[in-house]
C-alpha cells in the first residue's frame, strides 16, 4: 500500500459495533468498506444495502477470499475473535481486531505469535488508544500544569439488563472484559509504570460473570489508581487525574469530548475539546492504513506488548473473582 491508495476494509460481523465502522468508514475519503461477511447471505446482503457496501459475503471464509481486502475488522463478539483472527491471519490477512482482544491471555499469545511468525499487520481496536485526546492529555501532564500526578480515578457504566453477551460465560460475559478493559487502558495511556499491587472486588451475576467490579492499583511511579466499571447501572462515566497542583477531569473514558482544566484550589481555568469527530473510531483505521503504508507489524499506539499487558492483567483478575470462560486454562 502507498500513499494514494484508499485502504479497503472487509468487516467480519453485522452488529451494532459493525455499524458503527461502516458509518465511520462512510465518512472518510482515505478508507472505504469494500465487503461485509455474516454467517449467513441473507443479513450480509441486508447489511450490505443499508451501508451501501459493494460486497456482501455469507461466509467469513469468502471474505478472506476477496483479494482486494487490505484489512479485515474483526467485529463479532470477543468470544468469536479467537477463530476468526487466526483464519483470517492464515489467509494472510492484516487483521484489526475489536476490543476485548481475546477471551484471554493464552489466545492472545497465540494469535500475536501467529501474526508474527507470518509476518502480518495485527491491532487491537480499543479505541481511545487512537484518539487525539491521548497526545492532549499527555502534553497536559508533561507541561507541568497539574503539577506531579498522584491519584487516577475512572468509572464506565451502563445498565445493560441481561444482555447475553454480558450474562453468558461462553460470550465471555461480564464486565470486565466489556467496560473495565477501558478503564485500564485509561490508567496505562497514561501512566504505564509497573503495578506493584492490586486489590479488587466484584459483585457477580447468578451466571457467574462480573456485574461490577472495582480495582484498586499501586504503581511502581507512586500513582494510586481507583477504577470501577458496571454492567448494572449508569455511571458517571468520568475520568480525573489528580496532581500536586491541579486535575484534569475528562468527560468521557469511553469516548473522550473534553478536558478540564483546574488549577491548585480546583479553580476552573478551561475546557478543552477534542477534534470534531465522525465517531471516534476513524483514528484507529487511519492508524492501521499508516502502519500499512509504513510496513509495520503492528501500530506504535497500541502495541503487541500492551495488548498482552492487559490480558494479562484481566486474567488475573478474573481468577481472583472466580469469574471464568469454557476457553480459559486457568
Amino acid at each position: 500500500m502507498n500513499n494514494n491508495d484508499i485502504m479497503r476494509v472487509g468487516v467480519v460481523g453485522t452488529g451494532w459495533i459493525a455499524e458503527k465502522a461502516a458509518i465511520t468508514l462512510n465518512g472518510l475519503t482515505s478508507c472505504k468498506c469494500h465487503a461485509i461477511a455474516s454467517r449467513t447471505q441473507e443479513k450480509a446482503t441486508a447489511f450490505a444495502q443499508k451501508w451501501n457496501i459493494p460486497k456482501a459475503y455469507g461466509s467469513y471464509a469468502e471474505l478472506y477470499a476477496d483479494p482486494d481486502i487490505d484489512l479485515v475488522y474483526v467485529a463479532t463478539p470477543h468470544s468469536h475473535h479467537f477463530e476468526v483472527t487466526r483464519d483470517a491471519l492464515l489467509a494472510n490477512k492484516a487483521c484489526l481486531v475489536e476490543k476485548a482482544f481475546m477471551a484471554n491471555h493464552a489466545q492472545s499469545a497465540a494469535i500475536v505469535q501467529l501474526a508474527h511468525e507470518r509476518s502480518i499487520f495485527l491491532a487491537e481496536a480499543i479505541w481511545t488508544r487512537y484518539q487525539p485526546v491521548v497526545g492532549m492529555v499527555r502534553d497536559l501532564i508533561a507541561s507541568g500544569r497539574i503539577g506531579t500526578p498522584r491519584l487516577v480515578t475512572a468509572t464506565l457504566g451502563y445498565s445493560m439488563g441481561e444482555k447475553p453477551r454480558i450474562m453468558r460465560p461462553d460470550l465471555c460475559g461480564g464486565a470486565l472484559l466489556d467496560l473495565g478493559v477501558y478503564a485500564l487502558n485509561f490508567v496505562r495511556m497514561f501512566f504505564p509504570a509497573d503495578i506493584v499491587s492490586i486489590e479488587s472486588q466484584c459483585v457477580k451475576s447468578a451466571t457467574g460473570m462480573d456485574l461490577t467490579n472495582a480495582i484498586s492499583l499501586v504503581l511502581a511511579d507512586g500513582m494510586l489508581c481507583n477504577l470501577q466499571s458496571s454492567a448494572a447501572c449508569v455511571g458517571d462515566n468520568i475520568g480525573v487525574i489528580a496532581g500536586t497542583d491541579g486535575n484534569l477531569i475528562i468527560d468521557n473514558i469511553n469516548n473522550p469530548q473534553k478536558i478540564t482544566v483546574n488549577t491548585h484550589d480546583r479553580e476552573f481555568v478551561e475546557d478543552i475539546h477534542v477534534p470534531q469527530q465522525i465517531t471516534g473510531y476513524e483514528y484507529q483505521f487511519i492508524a492501521c492504513r499508516e502502519a500499512l503504508i509504513e510496513g509495520l507489524k503492528e501500530p506504535r499506539e497500541m502495541p503487541h506488548q500492551e495488548t498482552l499487558y492487559i490480558m494479562q492483567l484481566m486474567d488475573d483478575l478474573r481468577k481472583k473473582w472466580g469469574v471464568r470462560y469454557p476457553m480459559d486454562d486457568f
